[in-house]
């Protein structure tokens, strides 16, 4: 597709499967004709989604009752019959002459979004100018994709609404070439997800591991089925969906170093999606130390809360902190995995030489690197963690993906009594 403004039924039939897609409301009018959005329901994939298109071809796409009257109405029965909501943004603003009554049509959209949060996944595409309050209803979404050119903000100045913007401050989960990759990229999305919060993921054919995988988490997932999400955003991790056997899957990757305050942000929204739609989740445990202990408290919070099964798998250095977050106790990690040469410690390795092995401070300074080494391969391994029953086993290769596979078989049925309360305050 071209630059140029699509039509929104261009946008919908792009995004369905082919007859599939059923308008609501057809015939609704807003003050100058025909309503400023298409929504409707169809299958993607051959599963039920409901979506939205502003209409560019009806004063712009501008938000007004009408609109909102449409989208609160797509809103209410994605909730009844349980299926995704997808929207597509695209419009000059609001109709700014219906003045408190826009403020009401933008406040209606909002609560039903909020309310669907958790219970259906819900996804925004911005193919074009998404401004204002609109931006607002937009960023409520799971995830954001957004066209190369297209613009988010909620200052109407245009003041950080650049696709590259979202993408650094991690508003805008992916950003695409073109409308038609955008539209692809929301199908892509949607194919790992749940329709809503009682279902199971759809599983697909079972698929082998990639070719030559130089690295977790290839050695682990089904060739081909590797997402990552936000890539721009909390660099040192990754967060990534896949399949693994053909069956759903979060991932998050940690790439060694510490994790910096963006970065568990970035994990503990993926943990919080994964948990709320029960997509179990492997985390990969490469790192030392965290940047901010405002938001590792929050990383922490999100994988204590999470009931999904979890699996974790140590392929680097698992240190004190990191450690007890990510793959300990508090992670509440279902099973946890390792590496042969993983190396698990309560403080940073070379501190853990010094204080419990005192003869090293003792000897000549030019042999101590190398006493230290030597007390890291002899104490502070994957074996010595097993022995001490904090990893439940050492494989690597296709033996760790066939032990995951078994693992997330036994977990398929995992079930897990939380206390009552309204919400977590982290």
């Amino acid at each position: 597709m071209s630059k140029e403004k699509l039509s929104s039924y261009d946008v919908l039939g792009t995004f369905f499967d082919e007859g599939s897609f059923t308008e609501t409301d057809a015939y609704l009018k807003s003050d100058s004709g025909d309503a400023e959005a298409v929504a409707g329901f169809g299958t993607v994939d051959g599963v039920p989604v409901f979506a939205f298109a502003q209409n560019v071809d009806a004063c712009g796409g501008a938000m007004s009752k009408a609109q909102s009257k449409k989208i609160t109405k797509l809103y209410n029965a994605a909730l009844k019959v349980g299926a995704p909501v997808v929207g597509f943004y695209d419009s000059v603003g609001g109709r700014l002459e219906q003045k408190y009554d826009l403020l009401s049509a933008y406040g209606d959209i909002l609560r039903k979004s909020a309310k669907l949060s958790g219970v259906v996944p819900q996804i925004s595409v911005i193919l074009g100018n998404c401004m204002g309050t609109a931006a607002l209803i937009a960023a409520s979404a799971d995830y954001i994709i957004m066209e190369k050119d297209a613009k988010l903000s909620v200052n109407t100045d245009g003041k950080g609404a650049c696709s590259g913007c979202n993408t650094k401050n991690g508003v805008a989960s992916f950003v695409c070439e073109g409308k038609d990759a955008a539209i692809d990229k929301a199908k892509a999305l949607l194919s790992y997800f749940p329709t809503n919060n009682l279902e199971a993921a759809p599983a697909f054919e079972s698929a082998p591991a990639y070719e030559n995988p130089e690295k977790l988490p290839k050695v682990i997932a089904d060739s081909d089925s590797l997402l990552c999400v936000g890539s721009g955003y909390g660099e040192g991790v990754c967060t990534a969906f896949g399949r693994v056997d053909g069956n759903p899957v979060g991932f998050v990757v940690t790439h060694g170093g510490n994790i910096s305050a963006d970065a568990a942000q970035k994990i503990a929204k993926h943990v919080r999606f994964c948990d709320a739609f029960s997509l179990p989740l492997i985390t990969l445990v490469d790192a030392k130390d965290f940047e901010s202990i405002r938001d590792a408290s929050t990383l922490v919070s999100a994988y204590a809360d999470a009931t999904t099964a979890k699996i974790s798998v140590i392929n680097g250095t698992a240190v004190g902190a990191v450690y007890i977050a990510l793959a300990g106790a508090t992670s509440g990690a279902d099973i946890v995995y390792a590496l042969p040469e993983a190396i698990v410690s309560p403080v940073a390795p070379k501190a853990a030489a010094f204080i419990l092995d005192p003869s090293i401070a003792d000897a000549p300074f030019d042999q101590q690197d190398a006493l230290i080494d030597s007390y890291i391969k002899q104490n502070l391994t994957a074996a010595k963690a097993a022995e001490d029953g904090y990893i439940d086993d050492i494989a690597e290769g296709a033996e760790l993906r066939d032990k995951i596979i078994a693992a997330l078989n036994m977990l398929s049925s995992k079930r897990v009594a939380a206390l009552p309360k309204k919400h977590n305050t982290k």
